[in-house]
């Protein structure tokens, strides 16, 4: 069978076409720059291989895309921010260059639609990325997708957190734009096709559902489906820019993200499916029942080794939780080995080191649980000097633990949503980088609220506790070597 590459695999096109790959029998190369989260994401497999790329290497590009017979480009720069174009097309480059230099017979790239009007850095990027990667000479099938409804597509969990989180669907004029979103089983399906092709030049296809709405009529559907009220009221005052700022505030969707999404979403998105759908003919699904299907699945995320299959975290799931998390944290470079980070890491939530910085802060949250619903705090230490997964501190539950590398502890608190909190050692030779993330998939308004709350904490409380114990480490390797 062919030797496929998908780039951009932790994402969550990528992610979710892997096991279908290789339940085709293809053997399969993922890469990606965000590989923590791929191989939590992924379950092993013989004719799967794993490996770190990041695209803006160049000579990363050029060792990895090289002996394949199938490369899906699934990437797109919008959480780069604000600069994101430039990142793209850079990426794009790299790509092509690789390339031209490889023996790959064909590339499937995921587009999007280009509407006939407007102005949309998004969408520019995403044809002129097209355009670059035609250039290196290899066939390329190019898919033009508008919104795609399945969890985590980002353009649907917008819509999706603004129907849980508000009382009122604030929106902005462009909800009066017209699209025929398609279900993602409907594009797995062109994809899976797709591969099984060896074309001698290059396609565009666009790509999209049976039903054609506004955005409009696309909230009263997922109002219906989730039985919540439809109350929409579009005002021409809430600008594209304004809109990106009261997204961040209503959805746990990315903001980056977010806005490049919300600039594209003025214009109509409608695809013309005849060419596509004629070559490859399946019974496309109605935006309703894809929907009703989404929004049946929305709890898959926390089925995963992201969590450890923490029972918990399963239990505690409900229906409206953000898909996305809210996340805050610090890094810091230091010279001290990964044991003696791990052993000073190990102490967090002791009774001798506490969590290293603003003890305070974290017992008073503590006892803020009674407000929420909890007990009185109980102090909980692990019974050996080593933590294994299963292990209690305090409130915390460790889920996930790799000795030297990383550590993700369950959130125990009583809370509006799901929360962990990750610590990860890298080696980067000469230094480490010491990086400690929280992670808050908000439930709902109230998840959002909460999360605001904390804000003002998380802005200076993580940047003391890397130093705490980079310092504290430091001091250990010193003393060892001494």
């Amino acid at each position: 069978m062919k030797k496929v590459l998908v780039l951009g695999a932790s994402g969550y096109i990528g992610s979710q076409l892997l096991p279908q790959l290789l339940d085709e029998g293809y053997i399969v190369t993922a890469a990606a720059r965000h590989i923590d989260y791929l191989e939590s994401r992924t379950q092993p497999h013989p004719n799967l291989t794993l490996t770190y790329l990041d695209l803006a290497d160049a000579e990363a590009t050029l060792e990895v895309v090289n002996d394949f017979d199938l490369v899906f480009f699934l990437v797109h720069g919008m959480a780069k921010g604000h600069d994101f174009v430039e990142y793209e097309l850079n990426l794009a480059e790299n790509f092509k260059n690789a390339l031209e230099k490889s023996r790959v017979e064909h590339v499937i790239y995921l587009s999007a639609i280009q509407p006939q009007t407007g102005n949309s850095q998004h969408l520019a990027a995403r044809k002129a990325t097209g355009k670059i990667i035609r250039q290196a000479g290899v066939p390329v099938t190019e898919l033009r997708a508008g919104v795609i409804i399945g969890p985590g597509s980002a353009a649907f969990e917008i819509m999706r957190d603004f129907v849980y989180n508000l009382p009122i669907l604030i929106a902005p004029k462009w909800v009066d734009s017209k699209a025929n979103p398609i279900a993602l089983p409907n594009l797995n399906h062109y994809l899976l096709k797709l591969a099984e092709t060896k074309p001698a030049e290059s396609e565009i296809y666009e790509v999209g559902g049976p039903d054609t709405l506004s955005y409009r009529e696309q909230f009263e559907v997922i109002c219906k489906t989730t039985k919540k009220p439809y109350r929409l009221w579009s005002t021409p005052l809430l600008t594209p820019q304004m809109a990106s700022y009261w997204l961040a505030i209503v959805t746990s969707v990315p903001a980056s993200i977010g806005k490049a999404l919300l600039a594209g979403l003025e214009h109509d998105y409608i695809a013309d499916t005849k060419a596509i759908h004629e070559r490859f003919p399946q019974e496309l699904i109605s935006y309703e029942q894809s929907v009703a299907d989404t929004i049946a699945t929305e709890g898959t995320f926390v089925r995963s080794n992201v969590w450890g299959f923490e029972p918990a975290a399963l239990k505690r799931w409900q229906p409206g939780y953000g898909y996305y998390p809210k996340q805050a944290g610090a890094s810091i470079k230091t010279k001290a080995s990964a044991e003696s980070l791990w052993k000073v890491a190990q102490k967090i939530g002791s009774p001798e080191k506490g969590y290293y910085f603003a003890n305070i802060l974290w017992r008073t949250r503590e006892w803020l649980d009674i407000f929420f619903g909890g007990g009185k705090p109980i102090r909980v230490s692990p019974p050996g000097p080593e933590l294994k997964v299963g292990d209690f501190i305090d409130s915390w539950k460790v889920i996930r633990c790799v000795e030297n590398q990383f550590l993700s502890l369950f959130f125990g608190m009583k809370g509006p949503g799901l929360g962990r909190l990750e610590i990860t050692i890298k080696d980067d030779g000469e230094e480490r980088e010491f990086d400690i993330t929280a992670w808050w998939h908000p439930q709902g308004f109230p998840g959002l609220l909460y999360w605001f709350a904390m804000m003002p904490a998380h802005l200076f409380i993580f940047k003391g506790m890397v130093k705490a114990i980079a310092k504290e480490a430091e001091a250990l390797e010193n003393q060892s070597n001494n």
